[in-house]
Parts: C-alpha cells; structure tokens; sequence
C-alpha cells in the first residue's frame, strides 16, 4: 500500500482548531480494502504532519494512552469517477492532498506500485481515494457534497 502526498507551505501553517481534515474513498471498495485504505491515508498524513495529533493523557488508573487526532476524521464516499476532479479541486486550492492511486492495492512492491503509476498516461490515473486537510471553509466547500461512507 502506497500513497502520495502533496502540500502547499499554506496547509502547513493551518492551526488543528481551525483545520478540517476528511478522508474520501471510493464507496464500492469492500469493507477490508476501505479501512486499509483509510488506514493507509491517516497513518500517512500523521508521519508528514505529527502536529495534528494531540498530547497522551491518562486513564482514571493513571494508564498512558497515545495521543490521538483531536478533531474528528469523517469518512466520506464518492464514485471512483469522481475522485480525478475531486483531487484537482483540492490541489487548486492549496490544500493538503494524501491521495491512493488504485495501484497501490495491487501490489505489495513499492517500485512496482511507483512505476504502474508513472506509466499511467495523463489523466488516466484511477483512486481508491484521499485524504484532504485544511481550513475548514475550504475543505467544506471541495467535500461538502459528500455523504458519509456507509
């Protein structure tokens, strides 16, 4: 499983408070291929950007538990038809895009995955889905349409 990542210098100044963060999948994947993906995608954007995941806190009994993402990650679905211009109008607007070419859930070798996506001709290239982040106003008005991934 592989993803790409790609940010304007304006997400990363983004606070968490003010930041909306959703990840968007295509809605016929099985349940097992979307939470991989949706995995894939959060674990991805917590390496680039650890900032976004809160403090550790404690348990009544003082237990340590990790700090987690503070604000929510709604997932949502789309037609994989509808991921290509989802994507772009993300980009277009500076916001920080994690997006999974479809390759990369059809091959365990990185290299390989890298270069089915390099081959893919212009405009061509197919998603499983993505994650996009930043101001909330901005992330709504590219993802507001989307219903909840059910």
């Amino acid at each position: 499983m592989a993803v790409r990542i790609e940010s304007s210098p304006s997400i990363v100044e983004t606070p968490v408070a003010s930041a909306r963060t959703v990840v968007v999948l295509d809605r016929a994947l099985p349940k097992g291929l979307a939470a991989n993906a949706a995995a894939v995608l959060a674990l991805t954007l917590g390496a680039r950007r650890p900032a976004l995941v809160a403090d550790d806190f404690e348990d009544a009994s003082g237990v340590t538990h990790l700090g987690l993402f503070p604000t929510g990650l709604p997932v949502l679905g789309a037609d994989a038809s509808e991921l290509p211009a989802l994507r772009e109008a993300a980009r277009e607007r500076d916001l920080l895009v994690v997006d999974l070419p479809a390759a990369a859930q059809q091959t365990n070798d990185y290299d390989q995955f890298r270069a089915m996506v390099a081959g893919a001709p212009p405009g061509e290239l197919a998603y499983l889905g993505m994650l996009i982040s930043g101001p909330k106003k901005v992330v709504r008005a590219v993802t507001g349409q989307l219903p909840l991934l059910r």
